[in-house]
């Protein structure tokens, strides 16, 4: 088949900008950068989200604005409510007790908005959107977590002894983003790549491109790839570079079929258009939505 130059010049210039923008987000050791653009990234998915399951089940489509902006306003909160240690500037004010104050108000409000607002009540509405703030919000809120660092900071009553070890193996909250998002760039083009030159067995129906034959190596490559590289930088901590490498890989492929589900219901190719030859925010962090939580329950029981 011949190549389509105007295709492939735009998928180009597409991931060029992507990447310019996410690295302008992740690699300032500031949080600012990176808050601003996983808000962003949040309200994007939620446009999505609520424009698919909308195709699913029209009766999503004629639900109050109250409850569409309120329930991603809700969702915001619960971001917020997870930036421990992170202020407002300089006011003092911490984005914690911010998220506290104002989406505990909004989450008890959207139910009552439907008996309100709507002619009849229907449950299934407000299921989705709560089923949108664990699928979206809560997987950015504890991205967020994870960047503070709060999951593993040292115990009061630790000896000296032990904190110096806990610290040679720790990987800070700054980095644990970067390898995360690494992790499953390396799988998605890994995958692609073995599964096009020995792919044979299917790994799903609902993603007929996808093999096992891929998969595998995908995780196989993250795993080396990140690990190694963790070898080389923090050797104490290797094991959780490759941990968090294998989880990522696993999970964000699972993160893909789940979405690559949603978008069959729904009947739709791409979940938006906001990357010109690559999708929208869902088609681009489907993975990262899935893999956080479980990297997020990794470190916390890891330490």
């Amino acid at each position: 088949m011949a190549m389509n130059w105007a295709v492939f010049r735009t998928r180009t210039l597409s991931a060029i900008l992507f990447a310019a923008i996410m690295a302008a987000g992740l690699l300032p050791q500031q949080h600012g950068p990176f808050l601003i653009l996983f808000t962003l990234i949040h309200f994007g998915c939620w446009v999505e989200y609520q424009k698919l399951v909308g195709f699913i089940d029209p009766a999503y489509q004629t639900i109050h604005p109250f409850h569409r902006y309120g329930v991603m306003l809700a969702g915001y909160c619960l971001m917020l409510f997870f930036t421990e240690g992170w202020m407002l500037g300089t006011s003092g004010i911490s984005l914690h007790s911010i998220g506290w104050m104002v989406g505990v108000p909004c989450l008890f409000l959207l139910p009552v908005s439907e008996i309100l607002f709507s002619k009849q009540l229907n449950s299934k509405v407000i299921l989705h959107s709560f089923f949108g703030l664990i699928y979206i919000s809560l997987s950015w809120a504890l991205l967020l977590h994870i960047r503070t660092g709060a999951l593993w900071m040292p115990q009061k009553d630790d000896s000296a002894l032990e904190q110096v070890s806990a610290n040679l193996a720790q990987i800070s909250g700054y980095a644990v983003p970067l390898i995360l998002i690494a992790s499953i760039w390396i799988n998605d083009t890994m995958a692609y790549v073995v599964g096009s030159f020995i792919g044979k067995t299917p790994l799903s129906k609902v993603s007929p491109k996808k093999t096992w034959e891929g998969t595998i190596g995908g995780v196989v490559f993250a795993v080396l790839l990140v690990g190694g590289t963790g070898y080389a930088i923090q050797p104490d901590a290797a094991w959780k570079w490759g941990c968090i490498a294998a989880i990522a890989a696993i999970t964000g492929t699972l993160g893909d079929l789940l979405e690559s589900k949603i978008k069959r219901l729904a009947g739709v190719k791409d979940s938006g258009a906001v990357l010109p030859g690559h999708g929208g925010f869902l088609d681009r962090f489907d993975s990262l939505l899935l893999a956080t939580p479980f990297i997020w329950l990794f470190l916390k029981f890891a330490g």
